[in-house]
């Protein structure tokens, strides 16, 4: 049972009131770039590699994306229906693509010679698209970042750093200067996309209160994620009707969309955005061809609306400051179908109505949209849906779709039936769907 209005937690109805847009929108793209762009191995490779500050410093040295044109990008984004986008401002390595005073480990200290963060924010405004801003809690090149003993900075278990001191409340407020120069220096942020919480390093080990308070008085309206307090891995309180400051405004699940949507102990749907790669990696990694299809994210992106939930779908451009051809590729087919199918995507949520065998169902107010993936013998049956159509239409064309009442039916009377053939044979002959991606059809309810 939803809790009585009277009762809602302040903090949930701001969370309620900030994240309408982004529950509109449905639809965002994710950029992963930096230094880790160069050996093109994954933004994980000095993890996985055990790569010392040393030796990443050849990197640095070679940075220079010498075709870096975020709008380029952002036209990209656009014309592939996405509505926001959230840029690496920095990831774990520690390298800043913004000019921060803080530190000389930034963009414009190397051949570079930008403020990148600056030209993405103003290239994606351009096109109308909500910019957001991911800023790794980890800082794998900060010296006060614990090492040794931390369970998977590059350093871990390496001898030379067993006694190193580290005054771990300097790195927080080297942190949280940094975040306070993203939320002043950038006119206004529509995300933060913080990443993220592990082991013990979470919530107020971040001195997470103090930072979301910053934040907010610094950007009035911002959403924020969860991950102040969470990963990838778990919601954190965000699901609790009490959830704490530092829960964030939308749970971010990776790489998995959940079972049912996410919802509070009331079961409330609460806020939350599945992030995609569209290969098997989110830094640019040169030998990773592993490429998802546009069939695949469109019908992913479908079932995370029908979920109530939003797909933030990840490319990472190569050194040059490119987007890979595989990935645009993948971007304009998405934007092909987008372009005729998006009204059954955009403002919409889970349906009233229980999961098809054949598809999802996503909603508008009295327009229910049936995404059927799979083709039927003889007549698709909408379930309980008899006498509650006024009329339907093919969302992609707006061509009239007929219901019929075949003959070979009499025992489902609760069900209103279509198909896809010519007038006389509908009934009997299975045809197939106009779009072998998702077939949209818009039901509009009595």
């Amino acid at each position: 049972m939803a809790m009585g209005t009277d009762r809602i937690n302040p903090l949930i109805a701001e969370r309620t009131k900030n994240t309408e847009w982004f529950l509109d929108a449905r639809f965002g793209m994710f950029i992963h770039w930096g230094l880790y762009a160069i050996p093109a191995r994954g933004e994980w490779v000095r993890n996985n590699e055990r790569i010392s500050n040393e030796d990443y410093q050849i990197y640095f040295d070679e940075f220079e994306p010498v075709n870096y044109d975020p709008g380029v990008w952002a036209i990209a984004a656009k014309e592939a229906g996405m509505k926001y986008a959230v840029l690496t401002a920095k990831h774990h390595d520690g390298f800043c693509l913004f000019d921060s005073k803080f530190t000389n480990y930034k963009s414009t200290n190397t051949k570079a010679g930008k403020d990148l963060v600056q030209a993405f924010v103003e290239a994606f405004r351009a096109e109308g698209i909500k910019v957001g801003l991911y800023y790794s809690l980890l800082d794998w090149h900060h010296e006060d970042y614990p090492a040794y003993s931390d369970s998977i900075h590059p350093m871990r278990g390496n001898s030379e750093y067993k006694n190193k001191q580290h005054n771990f409340e300097g790195y927080l407020d080297y942190m949280h200067e940094q975040i306070r120069e993203l939320c002043m220096n950038y006119g206004t942020i529509d995300i933060m996309w913080f990443d993220f919480s592990y082991d013990e390093m979470r919530g107020e080990k971040w001195r997470a209160t103090e930072l979301i308070n910053m934040v907010r008085s610094l950007q009035p309206g911002i959403i924020i994620n969860n991950r102040l307090e969470a990963s990838g891995e778990f919601a954190g309180t965000i699901k609790t009707r009490n959830p704490s400051v530092s829960a964030g405004d939308f749970a971010s699940p990776e790489q998995v969309i959940p079972s049912k949507g996410l919802m509070d102990e009331d079961g409330n749907s609460i806020p939350w955005e599945a992030n995609f790669t569209l290969n098997n990696n989110w830094g640019y990694c040169s030998a990773d061809k592993s490429y998802k299809t546009s069939k695949q994210i469109i019908r992913k992106l479908v079932e995370c609306v029908s979920k109530n939930g939003n797909m933030l779908l990840n490319v990472g451009p190569n050194a040059k400051g490119e987007i890979p051809v595989e990935s645009l590729s993948i971007l304009k087919e998405i934007g092909i179908w987008m372009k005729h199918n998006s009204k059954s995507i955009y403002h919409c949520e889970k349906s009233q109505f229980s999961k098809p065998e054949w598809g999802y169902y996503t909603q508008n107010g009295k327009f229910l949209y049936a995404h059927i993936f799979d083709p039927s013998i003889g007549p698709l049956a909408l379930l309980g849906l008899i006498n509650k159509i006024k009329k339907a239409r093919l969302i992609s064309d707006g061509s009239e779709i007929k219901m019929i009442k075949p003959w070979n039916t009499n025992d489902y009377p609760d069900d209103a039936f279509i198909n896809f053939g010519p007038k006389g044979m509908e009934e009997q002959f299975t045809f197939s769907l106009p779009d072998d991606i998702d077939t949209v059809v818009e039901l509009e309810l009595v």
